[in-house]
């Protein structure tokens, strides 16, 4: 049997639930490891059979080219996005794949509403799709520096909430995941950028301006998470102080949602039997 706890310690309460209104982003511990086998070499090996079912998977929903998959990341500076992204699909086939990294917006996305860059990225049918960064950013950083206010912030959660229910009502399974770090375990990560010459390019001078309003970002992503978690997309607080433990996490939340797709491949052909090739 594979080591599969329940989740719902890590899943946000729907916005619609008056549990909502008890969720505490600073109550879920980074370091914790829930889905840990109980060592490094069990996760690695639970990850790569992960792996390997979710090829199967995600090559039965590319031959369908009915359902749709999209996978939000999205955390703190060196929470790990791109490193999820390596480990969770080091096994799966590219084809049907398809990673969309989202930074600022260029001109001409910034003169169009926020949702517009990313309609235009949400996953085409047979297709899973991973946002590195998303639209939540619109409800992050500019809360953060001030470009927006809480009415606005308010009718972006809103928006987001009707954007997603048109992606599911369309066919579009979502799960979002939030990497959860520690303050301390930023530090770590970005002074270990510093201190290799080889991860110089990693390191932007803005990580450490976006660092010093840590408490405001934290605020954010609490009320972001509580004010978009819906049962047809829903956030799960992902700890991320561990690199193994999160890629398997992850994997093993994506996998729970391709299994209760009930993926086939298409029927076979019945003016294909018997033929043979010469």
């Amino acid at each position: 049997m594979s080591h599969i706890p329940s989740l719902d310690s890590y899943r946000v309460p729907y916005f619609s639930d008056k549990k909502a209104e008890t969720f505490s982003l600073n109550a879920l511990d980074p370091a914790a490891k829930p889905f840990s086998t109980g060592s490094k070499d069990g996760d690695r090996d639970r990850l790569a059979e992960i792996g390997n079912q979710l090829d199967i998977l995600q090559e039965r929903l590319h031959s369908q080219r009915h359902q749709r998959v999209l996978l939000v990341l999205q955390g703190m500076d060196t929470s790990g996005k791109d490193g999820t992204i390596r480990g969770v699909f080091h096994e799966v086939d590219p084809l049907g794949l398809r990673i969309v990294p989202f930074r600022a917006p260029t001109p001409i996305e910034a003169a169009r509403d926020f949702l517009w860059r990313v309609h235009l990225q949400v996953p085409a049918a047979g297709e899973l799709a991973i946002f590195n960064r998303s639209h939540y950013e619109d409800v992050l950083v500019p809360r953060v520096i001030g470009q927006i206010d809480s009415a606005e912030c308010e009718r972006r959660y809103r928006q987001i909430r009707h954007f997603e229910a048109l992606l599911a009502e369309s066919g579009t399974s979502i799960i979002k995941c939030m990497l959860h770090i520690s303050k301390d375990e930023q530090r770590s990560r970005i002074q270990a950028r510093i201190d290799d010459p080889t991860k110089h390019w990693k390191f932007d001078v803005s990580d450490l301006e976006a660092r010093r309003h840590w408490d405001a970002y934290q605020a954010a992503y609490h009320d972001a998470l509580a004010a978009t978690s819906t049962e047809y997309a829903p956030w799960y607080v992902i700890p991320a102080n561990s690199k193994s433990h999160r890629n398997l996490m992850v994997a093993e939340l994506l996998l729970r949602l391709m299994d209760s797709l009930k993926l086939e491949f298409p029927p076979a052909k019945a003016e294909l039997k018997g033929l043979r090739i010469d």
